[in-house]
């Protein structure tokens, strides 16, 4: 994309462009204007040598030369007049063109920074975002394996303690289960005896 200076150098080289052409046309006009104001001059010269001359022929045709180079030199001075014209208006329309192309890079220039600008602060908020997201995953993660590490801590020692109790009650209970199955052991062979039945053969 064309810099700023660049699109200044670009308007610099049009304009010494234009007058480079500018200088060439008025250059070669002159050159012309000064052939036909010499031819002019001669004869002017030759008319006065020929005016003590009593030829009217050579006067007549004298006057009618000096009349035709008088056209010639007002016809060479309209065209310079209007090669120059047109000259300074296409100078003009490129001069117009080059500057409203210079605006118009100028003003895709100046959009495609604002665009970039504006990519860049996205792009900061994002990786910010991000960074806080992160911050805030890993600040979780740890306190949820706290928690998780606290509640691990608390079933273990309420299961050690269930298990505690536990094992005191049965072995409280024990002596009591003992002698009941004992009694009952006792019973079921007194039974037996009665019915005939040796409790060592079953």
């Amino acid at each position: 994309m064309p810099s700023k200076t660049k699109g200044k150098g670009m308007k610099a080289g049009s304009q010494k462009k234009r007058k480079n052409v500018g200088a060439d046309v008025e250059a070669k006009s002159a050159h012309r204007l000064a052939v036909l104001e010499k031819e002019l001059l001669q004869d002017h010269l030759a008319l006065r040598r020929d005016e003590a001359r009593p030829a009217k022929a050579s006067e007549d045709q004298l006057r009618w030369r000096l009349r035709v180079l008088e056209a010639e030199l007002e016809e060479a001075r309209s065209e310079g007049k209007a090669v120059y014209a047109e000259m300074s208006r296409q100078c003009q329309v490129l001069q117009k063109e080059m500057e409203t192309r210079s605006r118009q890079l100028e003003e895709e220039v100046r959009g495609l920074r604002e665009q970039l600008e504006t990519c860049q602060r996205e792009a900061e908020a994002a990786r910010e975002g991000a960074e806080q997201a992160l911050r805030e995953r890993d600040q979780t993660l740890a306190q949820l394996r706290a928690h998780v590490a606290d509640i691990e801590a608390k079933y273990e020692e309420i299961l050690h303690g269930s298990l505690d109790q536990l094992l005191a009650k049965l072995r409280a209970v024990k002596p009591q289960w003992d002698g009941a199955v004992l009694r009952l052991h006792t019973q079921y062979k007194e039974r037996l005896r009665q019915f005939g039945l040796n409790p060592l053969d079953l």
